[in-house]
């Protein structure tokens, strides 16, 4: 093999290949036999396609169109499937579709402003239960629980079952007609504080109602979240001890079924996710997170046991007699959906048929070290290649140096990653996009700073008041102890992120010097453009991270990027959907046009009919580009 220099490493993962490659998966859920799931592609404008499994054969169901929500602007839960009748929201018109075998019609009306998630058809019943978001009026959209008439078109968006909260998810109707929900109001996100209720459902020619309306879990200081009915018990999960552990009611009384101290789900930003499932013979199957990694478990009287060797973090369950159904990320492959039966794994759908050289793949690597605030989680991935050698003498980075010892001519760079949310958390499955770095001789750092999910209620609420302070020092601390141990170069240190992200990206280079260089995604640059510019949904999220608006209008301006450009002295890269509604084009605009001001090499591209998140693939991959060019410009290395 031939020496090269970290960063111009040839790799077999190009920027094309991100982009059309893969397909984004997700829901996987059953109907009977048939096996139902969502298929994302890039390659087609974005389109997420919903695909059905009958008789080994698998199908488009609605060929053309695109099963997405878009309320709360990340949506989710765009379709359900029972008795081989589908619903649908579609979009962009955000129309509600019910597909038979004799065809496909409307339920509801185009260009109403109403938008429909987390739907549930009952085909015996008539109805389909949904979220609706109401943004035909003046102010803030309208959440309520609806029921839409099966059988024509709801030219009133249908009956209003449950109204009052500020939001509504996850309806869930038990076999004798009772109606779990999710609800929780402003200023709450609902892994602050959130309840589930159950009432009983009647359903007539008039339309539909609930009454007997009573509180099951949830309150000021906890978040009761995806209700599930087992028979007549309802199952759902409280952080009520301190994690988001698995509870039972039934005959009024809660009953707590597991104690591990760890948490089976994550916080509900989108809908459509399940995180437990129940068999044909009544056995719940979760997914404990432990030291950052989940796997699909049965419940049993002493814990947990595994149902599958090799999965590293999962996602979506389901369950249809002995079978189970899960979205699966591997440490060496791409994510799948598969399914385990009698502990045997198969896989239905991968994301990418792209395979690397096992000698090219960076496997996570969990790493801790010590924050402000305590110990920090995050995975670490050293730069991998099976094609040539790091030059100038350098190391691959899978071992550790001490402080102290003799360094190599030449350490890779490193690029930090900050995850959105910022209560999301990253995985240590193996990601393609991480791949495309580690195979040009970059390491890479993807931290779990505090407030990131996953490691109990009190990591998660580290965060409060501490946005834009905690997660900032956290990434720092994680790239200086790298540094100091040998694994990178000090001196080339990259951050980047997206969302949340992007805004701990910006205000990490403009309080410190640490970074050579970052690159934000849509990320947030004016906090209080966004408290008084943004959607319903995270209108009141900052509360909590920074503190009320506007009384706490003189932190909002402390913790703003945009207005401490005077302190960045390291070039920047901002890429932007020109469509985004959680963080307007317009945070973007002002903070590159600040930076170029300076004198400072500040790019900026914005991508037109892009919102929050790139799905389409000429924007991915043009992205990527933008971003390798501006690094090797930076750290002056040559492109491969």
């Amino acid at each position: 093999m031939t020496a090269s220099a970290y960063g111009s490493w040839p790799s077999d993962v190009s920027a094309r290949q991100l982009s059309v490659a893969g397909v984004r998966l997700s829901e996987p859920r059953y109907d009977g036999d048939d096996l139902y799931w969502l298929q994302g592609r890039p390659a087609e404008a974005g389109r997420t396609a919903l695909l059905r499994r009958r008789d080994g054969v698998v199908a488009e169901v609605a060929p053309g169109v695109s099963a997405r929500s878009r309320v709360h602007e990340y949506g989710g839960g765009a379709w359900d499937a029972r008795g081989g009748v589908v619903v649908i929201s579609s979009d962009p018109s955000g129309v509600v579709l019910a597909v038979r075998a004799d065809g496909v019609r409307p339920l509801t009306p185009e260009g109403r402003g109403w938008r429909f998630a987390d739907l549930r058809v009952f085909p015996a019943l008539g109805i389909v239960l949904a979220v609706r978001e109401d943004h035909s009026g003046p102010g803030e959209p309208v959440n309520t629980l609806v029921a839409l008439r099966l059988g024509g078109m709801n030219s009133d968006g249908g009956a209003v079952v449950a109204a009052g909260a500020d939001f509504y998810a996850c309806p869930e109707l038990s076999r004798d007609g009772r109606l779990a929900w999710m609800q929780w109001n402003h200023p709450a996100m609902p892994w602050d504080s959130c309840q589930i209720r159950v009432g009983r459902l009647g359903v007539s020619s008039n339309g539909a109602v609930v009454d007997s309306e009573q509180l099951v879990a949830g309150g000021p200081d906890e978040s009761a979240v995806h209700p599930l009915w087992r028979g007549s018990e309802l199952l759902f999960s409280s952080d009520r001890s301190g994690f988001w552990e698995l509870y039972g009611w039934a005959g009024g009384a809660v009953e707590q079924l597991t104690r591990g101290e760890v948490d089976l789900v994550e916080p509900f930003w989108v809908f459509g996710r399940r995180p437990f499932a129940v068999t044909g013979s009544g056995e719940v199957i979760v997914r404990p997170r432990v030291d950052g990694r989940s796997a699909p478990m049965l419940v049993t009287q002493d814990g947990y046991r595994p149902l599958s060797e090799g999965i590293v973090d999962c996602d979506s369950l389901d369950a249809a007699g002995d079978r189970v159904v899960a979205l699966a990320q591997f440490a060496d492959a791409p994510s799948a959906i598969v399914e385990l039966r009698d502990g045997v794994l198969s896989t239905v759908d991968a994301s990418s048929a792209t395979t690397l050289d096992p000698d090219a793949v960076s496997v996570a690597e969990a790493v801790t070290w010590q924050g402000e605030a305590g110990q920090v989680h995050g995975w670490f991935y050293a730069p991998r290649t099976a094609v040539v050698e790091p030059g100038e003498g350098g190391v691959d980075g899978s071992a550790p140096i001490e402080p102290g010892e003799p360094r190599p001519a030449e350490l890779p760079p490193m690029i930090v990653i900050s995850h959105g949310g910022p209560t999301a958390f990253s995985t240590g499955g193996f990601n393609l996009a991480v791949q495309f770095w580690t195979t040009r001789g970059f390491a890479v750092l993807d931290v779990n700073y505090s407030g990131s999910s996953g490691y109990g209620r009190a990591y998660r609420d580290r965060l409060q008041g501490q946005w834009g302070v905690l997660d900032v020092s956290d990434c720092i601390a994680g790239a200086l102890a790298l540094a100091e141990a040998g694994r990178v170069d000090g001196q080339r240190l990259a951050i980047r992120g997206g969302s949340a992200g992007g805004y701990t990206t910006l205000q990490a280079l403009t309080t410190s010097t640490v970074f050579a260089a970052g690159c934000s995604y849509y990320g947030i640059g004016d906090l209080a453009a966004m408290a008084s510019d943004t959607h319903k949904f995270e209108s009141r999220y900052l509360d909590g991270l920074i503190g009320p608006w506007p009384e706490a209008s003189e932190l909002y301006a402390e913790r703003s990027p945009i207005n401490h450009v005077d302190a960045l002295d390291c070039p920047m890269l901002i890429l932007q959907g020109a469509d985004d509604k959680v963080v307007p084009p317009n945070q973007a605009e002002t903070m590159a046009a600040a930076v170029a001001a300076k004198g400072l090499d500040a790019e900026l591209i914005v991508f037109d009919g892009e919102g929050h998140g790139f799905r389409k693939s000429e924007t991915i991959e043009r992205a990527v580009e933008a971003e390798l060019a501006f690094y090797a410009r930076t750290f002056g290395f040559a492109q491969p």
